[in-house]
């Protein structure tokens, strides 16, 4: 089942739940607009060179939409859909007024020289410029971009409409970015999982964890799950696996990774096949990469009590009923990896007001909304006696679906 059937599914299923009117249930699915707009650049070269770029705007009743802009040779219309779809249930759950959005170009940034980027930036801002904005809809970086790309976009789009830094988040701190940003992700995983643990009488310290996934997400749960006392047994990204019964030297790992681009070669651990990274024995998995990559070929293998997913949708619906009949607990993407979007949204506060916040006070607030979240995610599985996966869901739909009917659906 790919993301976006994945996505409408759970949707439903919280809407039944729920026991809304199918008129309603049906319009949640639909995006508010959908945007394909060509961009053609010069290479370096002299040769032009064409690509998609793609924005889909989900739902705008809680307050302006939210979402990344990603740069991906396989940047597909469904995933996008999906990903905006579940931005929208994700800003809920954290209960910031945001709607949901996605976004993104068909390309290979790896392939791209910067001032190629540069010039693919700022066309695809040109042709999008008058469809966000600060009350609009405002992106931030994703899989293959970065601040860079946000101050670029920024720039462009202020050449329309004056200077407006809280047009994107995720900006360079120079131009308006928040503090603290950087890690927020990182550092929502380590607070959801806090909360969950609480529940079960446990704590951080002394806990097994596997990170599949060490890109900006995964390296700062690690490096954070790792200060507060926990064990960190095996890494994977891109270039290879670790594993180290007796716990990955953090620290250690997080400098070889900036020298050599990646994890293969570290010598304080042993190389495992980066395919088992999922199955190794642990007490918690946090899937920090892609979607999907837990499914029905490797759910019964899977030995963690716990799966925190700190990636956007890593996890298949039939591989959640495996799981959830071994009695594993999912802390799912919509609360688990909110951080991000909760501190883009205490940077679009702090752009507006003209007033920047220190970065103890962005992670105090930060802890705030991710302890309040969860105990709000648990009230609708208490009321509707189902898993953390549906009371996170029928929590995002319910406050959506309340906001539209306060406006005036039937108007």
């Amino acid at each position: 089942m790919n993301a976006l059937a994945a996505t409408n599914r759970n949707c439903k299923l919280a809407a039944q739940l729920l026991g809304l009117d199918s008129k309603i249930e049906k319009s949640l699915l639909i995006p508010f607009r959908e945007i394909k707009v060509e961009c053609t650049i010069p290479k370096d070269d002299g040769t032009l060179a064409s690509f998609i770029g793609f924005r889909v705007q989900h739902d705008n009743a809680r307050g302006p939409m939210k979402g990344g802009i990603r740069y991906h040779p396989e940047v597909d219309p469904d995933e996008v859909n999906a990903l905006a779809q579940l931005m929208t249930w994700k800003t809920a759950v954290a209960n910031i007024p945001y709607g949901g959005a996605k976004g993104g170009i068909g390309c290979d940034p790896g392939k791209l020289s910067i001032s190629e980027l540069e010039r693919l930036t700022r066309v695809f801002t040109q042709k999008i410029h008058d469809l966000i904005g600060v009350h609009t809809d405002v992106p931030a970086p994703d899989m293959g971009t970065n601040p860079q790309t946000m101050a670029w976009i920024l720039d462009e789009y202020s050449k329309f409409h004056g200077y407006s830094p809280a047009v994107v988040t995720g900006k360079p701190t120079d131009l308006g970015g928040s503090l603290g940003r950087d890690a927020a992700t990182g550092r929502g995983v380590l607070f959801a999982t806090e909360a969950l643990l609480n529940e079960y009488g446990k704590s951080i310290a002394g806990q097994r964890f596997v990170v599949q996934g060490f890109g900006n997400v995964g390296s700062w749960a690690a490096e954070l799950i790792s200060e507060n006392g926990g064990k960190v047994v095996a890494v994977s990204d891109i270039t290879g696996a670790i594993k180290n019964e007796k716990g990955i030297d953090i620290p250690g790992l997080l400098k070889h990774v900036k020298q050599n681009h990646g994890v293969k070669g570290f010598h304080g651990g042993d190389p495992i096949d980066p395919n088992s990274i999922l199955v190794e024995d642990c007490d918690i998995l946090i899937p920090a990469a892609l979607g999907g990559v837990i499914n029905r070929e490797n759910a019964n293998d899977i030995k963690a009590k716990f799966i925190i997913e700190a990636a956007n949708h890593p996890t298949d619906p039939e591989a959640d009923e495996i799981l959830s009949k071994k009695g594993v607990v999912i802390l799912p993407d919509i609360y688990a990896n909110s951080g991000g979007v909760t501190v883009s949204y205490f940077e679009w506060v702090q752009n507006i007001q003209g007033f920047m916040w220190d970065e103890e006070k962005v992670n105090e607030v930060l802890k705030q909304y991710m302890t309040r979240g969860f105990k709000d995610v648990k009230e609708m599985c208490k009321t509707h006696n189902c898993d953390l996966r549906m009371g996170a869901f029928t929590l995002g739909v319910n406050r959506v679906v309340r906001a539209t009917l306060l406006r005036g659906w039937e108007a």
